[in-house]
């Protein structure tokens, strides 16, 4: 989750998820957004990795770990986490993880370009991101 606009940046399913699959999501999500200066994230297995440690300062990335039994220090996720769970996890039982990933793509879609926020002036995720960089842009002159 992108705490600047509040976007899903993305979400990964399956039975397990080690550190070598955070990173190749990671590396989706940089395709098409950039590296972030900073990753913040709990301290699963999967992120406290040699593996995730090393992609992340080859890139210049710093990783921030909350600290542990400390949820509201990184509560945009929780807030996102309860909303997902109470839309879609709580709500379907799934025969596939296929079945799973589809509705939670659709989802997805919905939550960043279909439904606002009040926290971002009842905008969506993706139309506050555009304002802001059209703003950025005319600020700074770029074409």
């Amino acid at each position: 989750m992108d705490d600047f606009n509040r976007e899903a940046l993305a979400i990964e399913i399956d039975l397990n998820l080690p550190s070598q699959r955070v990173v190749r999501v990671l590396e989706r999500v940089v395709a098409w957004r950039g590296y972030h200066a900073k990753l913040r994230m709990d301290n699963g297995p999967e992120f406290i990795s040699i593996t995730l440690a090393s992609w992340a300062e080859d890139h210049g990335i710093t990783l921030e770990f909350i600290k542990p039994g400390k949820p509201t220090q990184n509560s945009y996720i929780e807030r996102f986490n309860r909303t997902y769970r109470d839309e879609i996890l709580n709500m379907y039982v799934f025969r596939t993880l296929n079945e799973m990933r589809e509705l939670t793509d659709s989802w997805v879609t919905e939550y960043n370009e279909e439904r606002p926020h009040d926290a971002l002036n009842d905008l969506t995720p993706w139309e506050y991101l555009t304002k802001h960089k059209q703003a950025e842009t005319s600020n700074y002159g770029c074409n």
